[in-house]
């Protein structure tokens, strides 16, 4: 980003200046463990760990046993046709994918209905009727009739503060989303908040019949103080096909590239950019001044600028980690939040979502637990045989 001079500083617009930090108090400043935390969190979100993770993870898939090398060459022959026939796999797995990709472009017009419906409800364009609003518990079927008259009253009361408060549709909706989901609240920074209160809906948009495989990713937002877009897109595009120089790679369809939009912003409204003042002393004279600069800030809006992909196809470790991490994000806002919205509102589907690592993680336990108790039942256990000092001795 280009530094912005003394001069050009006079003719910066007074809003843009209510964002100015000074770094050298804020340095000074900070508690250590605010900022032990800080840094914790954003090294969670820095691409290249997680890469590097993953890359880690990948590795534990385990190694060739040996085997294939000692075989005679009468049957490796024979193992290169069984290769051959798996590459024809691949092809007809990548037709039967294309045949998905088909039948999602299908369904999708008829979930758009049900979507509508929700966007309509959540704005205050729609107010759905009683019948429609009537959801039964398990426990409310087994109300007794004392139990109704006093749920009746409540209700009653709570129609009252409604009808005091009177607030349109479901204020907050997709702001509540993506702060109740891990991978959208990393993103989210408290200056983005305020931008996201004016998000009305998200929807998909797959490719049309005969075109390349991709799907778009709308954002839209109501008349707004920051930018004067009203809907900012993100598409994605897909290829369905084995790489001629490695076929058994083929997992399915795979993002290619995508492409975001430009963003019309208000003057001094830019979340993606920040004011900063630094002094800096003349080594000479030893004078003091102030430089004031713009730089990028971290947001949510930056999701919208992804890292073009060159003609080559080359990427830097850099920017394929932040490639693979934004991937991750447009498919999860497609296949999970868009579809599943009023859930992750609730919160129903994150604690779906927190069941199974639970069970997982009981499964985990009982099986130490087991571990432990089989060793102190067994009458031929000595721990002293192990290296294990007795549990006195631990304790000192």
């Amino acid at each position: 980003m280009a530094d912005i001079d003394n001069k050009d500083q006079a003719e910066m617009d007074p809003a843009d200046m209510e964002d100015v930090e000074d770094v050298e108090e804020e340095e000074t400043g900070e508690d250590e463990n605010s900022k032990a935390r800080q840094l914790t969190v954003q090294m969670m979100q820095n691409p290249q760990i997680l890469a590097a993770l993953q890359e880690r993870l990948d590795g534990l898939n385990g190694s060739p046993s040996g085997y294939m090398e000692s075989l005679p060459k009468v049957v490796k022959r024979r193992v290169n046709a069984l290769k051959n026939l798996q590459v024809k796999c691949a092809h007809i797995e990548a037709k039967f994918y294309e045949e998905v990709h088909e039948l999602e472009r299908k369904y999708a017009a008829l979930y758009q209905p049900l979507f509508d419906k929700r966007s309509e409800i959540v704005t205050a364009a729609y107010e759905p009727t009683d019948e429609e609003c009537e959801w039964k518990t398990d426990e409310e079927e087994e109300l007794t009739v004392q139990d109704e008259m006093k749920e009746k009253a409540k209700l009653e009361e709570e129609k009252k503060d409604e009808e005091k408060e009177n607030p349109k549709g479901i204020p907050e909706f997709w702001l509540t989303v993506f702060k109740n989901v891990d991978l959208l609240s990393d993103m989210l920074q408290e200056h983005d908040e305020p931008v996201l209160k004016h998000l009305q809906d998200i929807k998909v948009k797959f490719s049309d019949p005969g075109q390349p495989m991709s799907f778009t990713l709308e954002f839209h937002f109501e008349p707004n103080e920051f930018f004067t877009n009203t809907v900012l897109s993100k598409t994605y595009k897909m290829r369905s096909e084995p790489d001629e120089s490695d076929p058994f790679s083929f997992d399915g369809p795979e993002i290619m590239s995508c492409v975001g939009c430009t963003i019309d912003w208000t003057k001094g409204k830019n979340v993606t950019l920040k004011t900063i003042k630094k002094k800096q002393k003349h080594k000479g004279r030893g004078t003091v001044r102030t430089v004031t600069k713009t730089v990028p800030n971290d947001s949510f809006f930056n999701f919208f600028t992804p890292p073009e992909v060159p003609e080559s196809g080359e990427l830097d470790e850099d920017s394929e980690a932040i490639l693979a991490a934004d991937f991750e994000i447009g498919h999860f806002i497609r296949e999970r939040i868009v579809p599943r919205a009023v859930l992750y509102f609730t919160g129903e589907a994150i604690e779906d979502d927190d069941d199974d690592y639970d069970e997982e993680g009981e499964e985990a336990d009982d099986e130490e637990g087991e571990e432990e108790a089989d060793e102190e039942n067994d009458p031929d256990y000595d721990p002293k045989k192990d290296g294990t000092p007795p549990a006195e001795c631990r304790q000192q």
